[in-house]
């Protein structure tokens, strides 16, 4: 399961370096190397500044490379929900920042040879059900000043009731962005090493101490005047962020399409959601399904909604060949806006970009810009549409209160769950996981390409419970989006380690 834009990746410069090959540290440190991060790290150099970026895998292998790279300020219906909730001004400012984030990207894959598409984004009605809720993005949009139109036909194969339509947005291949700023860190005399975990930090002077595994697991400290969390959601319970967001997967399929390819960004407005965008690829282009989302770790069974998703694609592109598979995760803030800026309250040491909802392509650059000006000292007006703290988010208060409850009651229903199971209690091979067992010995069981693989079921994070997943072959901690190979070895976080082996 590789993306479009991560399968065939040439090695790059970068992919030997080592934690020894430098000092162990740095004026900063910036954890992630996906957009935010790199891009961080980036305007941090220009500035003058030591940036040291550890990435726990490889660069873009989050959600940037896995997203489907739309770089558009008409994001499905969130407009919507901004508006009511925090007013025009804030709204605006949320706006802003994403128009800047969006030039920023754009003007740096101009000046670098970068392609980038120039296409019209829509937020569609599937069905009569979903116009109401697309005109009123309509509204929005136009409240805040963006030029959306209203199109009552869009020459799409699909079902199409209507939808906002936004002229001159972008899309691209994320990578050779993502490779550019790598390329620029190191030429500026940063570093960048992948396949280095942190597995916690703390304080030491005005500064911290970062705590990593490296890539030949041998236990390294590092130290830094600050620290930036470009990790999707933040790796450090301070500030209790994975309280704040709700984690949720999503799909894409990529398929070589005989006949032409719809040439704006099209996503719905109502359920199932639906996610259209054409790629170029070297023998000509693709067609970009995305959909099937739900909330990690909940969905019985992912593989049914992405069967759904393939013929849905297969029966509006006839002849339509599956090329790729891959998924992403995303996380959706209490109150609908980033956060952005100090993990806690009057600190300005740590810092963390988190709540992107589906939309990091602009929300990125805009945390990178926010950040990296904090970080020397200044500020940009829109920034307080992506504060990390702020009186704003008490409008997210109920819909905290709710998804904590589901929280506990997962919690719950994790431990009790195996113990009132009768129906399957080992895997079968091409059918996934299973957990089983007793309180005070749970144990999570999968098979997958004929090899078998036990593991304590309890996530390292909080003491969920985890889950299958028989799309991704992966164990997902319904809780706060923690995921782990079959093996039990971490994917994403907040978990910091492993599952441990079962004996």
């Amino acid at each position: 399961m590789t993306s479009l834009w991560l399968a065939d990746r040439a090695e790059q410069p970068w992919t030997a370096s080592q934690l020894d090959q430098g000092p162990r540290s740095a004026d900063v440190i910036v954890v992630g190397a996906g957009i935010t991060g790199l891009m961080t790290a980036v305007l941090l150099t220009r500035a003058g500044k030591d940036v040291l970026v550890l990435e726990a895998r490889t660069v873009g292998a989050g959600a940037t490379g896995n997203t489907t790279a739309k770089i558009s300020l008409l994001q499905g219906s969130h407009l919507s929900k901004v508006l009511p909730r925090h007013g025009k001004d804030l709204a605006r400012a949320y706006v802003d920042g994403n128009r800047e984030g969006q030039d920023w990207v754009i003007n740096h894959c101009r000046s670098h040879g970068i392609a980038v598409q120039r296409e019209d984004a829509y937020t569609y009605a599937q069905s009569a059900k979903g116009v109401p809720s697309a005109r009123a993005e309509l509204k929005a949009c136009q409240a805040v000043g963006l030029p959306a139109v209203w199109d009552d036909d869009a020459d799409v194969p699909f079902p199409y009731h209507g939808g906002v339509r936004l002229p001159e947005q972008a899309q691209f291949d994320p990578m050779p962005f993502l490779d550019s700023l790598a390329k620029e860190l190191l030429d500026r005399g940063g570093r960048l090493v992948e396949h280095t975990r942190v597995r916690r930090v703390s304080a030491r002077g005005k500064g911290v101490r970062v705590h990593v595994n490296d890539a030949a697991q041998r236990d390294v400290e590092l130290d830094a005047g600050q620290l930036v969390l470009a990790t999707g959601i933040p790796i450090l319970d301070r500030g209790g962020y994975f309280a704040r967001v709700k984690p949720s997967r999503s799909y894409c399929l990529a398929f070589k399409v005989p006949g032409n390819i719809t040439r704006p960004m099209m996503i719905s407005t109502d359920s199932p959601t639906r996610s259209v965008r054409y790629a170029p690829v070297a023998d000509g282009e693709r067609l970009i399904v995305g959909g099937a989302g739900h909330t990690v770790g909940r969905k019985k069974s992912p593989s049914k909604s992405l069967e759904e998703l393939a013929s849905w694609a297969r029966q509006h592109y006839p002849g339509a060949e599956q090329t790729h598979f891959w998924s992403a995760q995303d996380y959706t803030p209490i109150d609908q806006l980033p956060y952005v800026g100090p993990i806690l309250p009057n600190s300005e040491t740590i810092f963390v970009a988190t709540g992107f909802n589906k939309w990091g392509m602009t929300n990125g650059p805009a945390a990178a810009l926010a950040l990296s000006s904090r970080i020397l000292g200044g500020r940009m007006d829109w920034a307080r549409a992506f504060a990390s703290w702020s009186p704003h988010e008490l409008t997210g208060l109920f819909t905290a209160m709710q998804f904590n409850a589901e929280v506990g009651f997962d919690l719950a229903k994790g431990w009790i769950t195996p113990v009132t199971r009768t129906g399957r209690r080992h895997p079968v091979d091409g059918e996934g996981g299973v957990v089983s067992g007793p309180p005070w010995h749970l144990e999570a069981r999968c098979r997958v390409d004929g090899a078998e693989h036990r593991v304590s079921p309890v996530c390292p994070h909080l003491g969920g419970i985890v889950n299958w997943n028989d799309a991704d072959k992966a164990w997902e901690c319904p809780l706060h989006g923690s995921r782990f190979a079959p093996d039990g070895t971490l994917l994403e976080g907040p978990a910091t380690r492993d599952l441990t082996a079962s004996y």
